[in-house]
């Protein structure tokens, strides 16, 4: 008797959440059934009555990105009319001229030039001012986007009118248009006679054959040290990422975990190939910016003790995002899990919401990290990206640097210095003469570049808490007294931050003439990463306690 009571209070329980289930499943889809038709009548009500017209494409974009932002920053809609940017996202391709143009103080410039695309062959030059679009002159047409202007479809030819500094009289050039691949790794070479270098700035679906085809031709060129540089890489595709951790790891090793709310979507992904090198000792770049498939890259090599990590901790996305297929030919790409590296740590930042400037997510507190362990039992954590091995402090420019490079004046003297030199030296014997240096001082003479430093910001805060205080009376004189004594001098600034100024302004010009791979390899000498790796490589002892958890 008392079994079949069990039995059919088993029964009625189970009922009963089956039935609470239903109710509480029901209820949900009634709040979304509802809500949608509120949204609906109210968009209708907007449209009937609001005093000016109203877009709808635009209202609904913006409502929609809103409600996106309150989820995380990488849950996105794309609209139809953006879909090419979305696959130039991915791919890394799109139909146009492979120019980088950039807006200042209202003018459309050509910030950069890729090597190889229709810009370049064209003779189109980095700082020429576009002024006409097959035509159109885009400085009268301010709802012209002149990037979107010169895409089109391939063989399409676009005729540009530009201002060249130094020309009396604009310059018409015609430009065919291409498919313009943006490459993953926009650089390799060798650093010295056995250090390589592969700079991976991307995650697109080439970049495993980029960076295996780079590997491959360095070690032909006597590679026995490589440095894989992931600073500044956002990330992209999973699957690139995999496949690069490949390279020096064994096949079948596992490489990345998902896991999200589809437990059916939930997979850990193994090495899949046979690998190039599993012994060559590797150093990888890091900082703020390397994110995501970056994170994986990194964070694999460091979990398996494959390599030293160098830099900065890493930004901290552990979310992996989804692509989904909406009506009218728009598109939501959705966070649809965290992903977990071999040692079983999420490097997902705990508050993506709140980051430093730079992009960092800042100190952790030890509480809420979760210690885990490398292969070889080195002690790491989760709550908030990858931490280097090697620790190097960032370089904090100096705030006339950053004045200077934000106005554009390190821009304006290297188009001015291109003009008055035809031809230099190659990237790397590259460097300005101190008669060069003077001579861009005096070039400033006449140009605006004011700035406040950080000790006069932080007096100006001391006046204001005094005044609020009302203690300003009493401190007023010694204030006026430090300020005159903290008021900084441009000219001093000029002679103090030199060799600063000097190498912003060597990697600026050799850009113009030599493209990203000349501002790569003049940068070398002054990189403190690099410099770093290189000291490391220096000391194998070294390289290989860090290795074994005895730094």
């Amino acid at each position: 008797m008392r079994k079949r009571l069990t039995v059919a209070l088993g029964a009625a329980l189970l009922a009963g959440s089956l039935g609470f289930y239903s109710f509480r499943n029901d209820d949900r889809f009634f709040e979304i059934a509802r809500n949608l038709d509120i949204y609906a009548t109210l968009f209708k009500e907007l449209n009937l009555y609001y005093v000016d017209e109203l877009n709808p494409n635009r209202m609904v974009k913006n409502s929609i990105d809103a409600m996106l932002k309150s989820l995380d920053p990488y849950t996105n809609f794309f609209a139809e009319d953006e879909i090419e940017d979305y696959m130039t996202m991915t791919t890394g391709r799109y139909n146009g001229i492979g120019a980088l143009i950039g807006s200042r103080q209202g003018r459309s410039i050509v910030m950069m030039i890729y090597e190889g695309t229709p810009a370049e062959k064209s003779g189109l030059q980095i700082g020429d001012e576009i002024i006409k679009v097959d035509g159109v002159d885009i400085k009268t047409r301010r709802d012209l986007d002149s990037d979107k202007l010169l895409r089109g479809q391939t063989n399409t030819a676009v005729k540009l009118t530009v201002k060249r500094f130094g020309a009396k009289d604009p310059i018409d050039l015609s430009v065919t248009r291409d498919v313009v691949k943006m490459t993953n790794v926009p650089y390799y070479g060798m650093i010295t006679n056995e250090v390589g270098y592969i700079d991976l700035k991307d995650f697109t679906g080439t970049a495993s054959r980029e960076v295996r085809n780079a590997f491959v031709e360095l070690k032909g060129k006597g590679m026995k040290k490589l440095v894989l540089d992931v600073r500044e890489n956002p990330g992209g595709l999973l699957n690139m990422a995999i496949d690069i951790a490949n390279i020096w790891l064994p096949r079948e090793s596992e490489i990345v975990t998902t896991k999200g709310k589809v437990t059916e979507w939930n997979k850990t992904y193994t090495a899949l190939n046979p690998p190039l090198d599993l012994e060559i000792p590797i150093v990888v770049l890091t900082n703020s910016r390397s994110a995501s498939a970056a994170e994986i890259v990194s964070g694999v090599i460091q979990d398996y003790d494959r390599g030293v990590l160098v830099g900065q901790l890493t930004y901290g996305k552990g979310l992996v995002q989804t692509t989904r297929e909406l009506s009218y030919n728009t598109k939501l790409k959705i966070t649809t899990a965290k992903y977990y590296i071999p040692s079983g740590r999420c490097i997902q930042a705990i508050d993506y919401s709140h980051r430093n400037p730079d992009g960092s997510v800042g100190k952790i507190p030890d509480s809420l990290k979760t210690a885990f362990k490398t292969k070889a039992g080195r002690p790491v954590f989760d709550g908030g990206g990858v931490t280097p091995d090697v620790p190097v402090e960032p370089i904090t420019p100096a705030p006339i640097a950053i004045s200077l490079t934000n106005k554009g004046l390190i821009f304006d003297y290297a188009i001015k210095y291109r003009h008055d030199h035809p031809t230099i030296k190659p990237a790397r014997e590259f460097s300005l003469t101190d008669a060069e240096f003077q001579d861009f001082v005096s070039w400033l003479k006449d140009k605006e570049y004011d700035y406040t430093t950080q000790v006069e910001k932080e007096l100006g805060t001391l006046e204001a808490s005094a005044k609020k205080e009302k203690s300003f009376d009493q401190i007023q004189d010694q204030l006026k007294a430090l300020r005159t004594k903290l008021s900084h001098s441009k000219d001093v600034d000029l002679v103090t931050f030199k060799g600063e100024l000097k190498t912003l302004l060597e990697q600026e010009i050799v850009g113009h003439y030599y493209l990203q791979k000349g501002m790569k390899e003049i940068s070398f000498a002054t990189d403190p990463e690099v410099k770093a790796a290189l000291d490391l490589f220096k000391d194998m002892n070294r390289y290989q306690s860090i290795l074994k958890g005895k730094p």
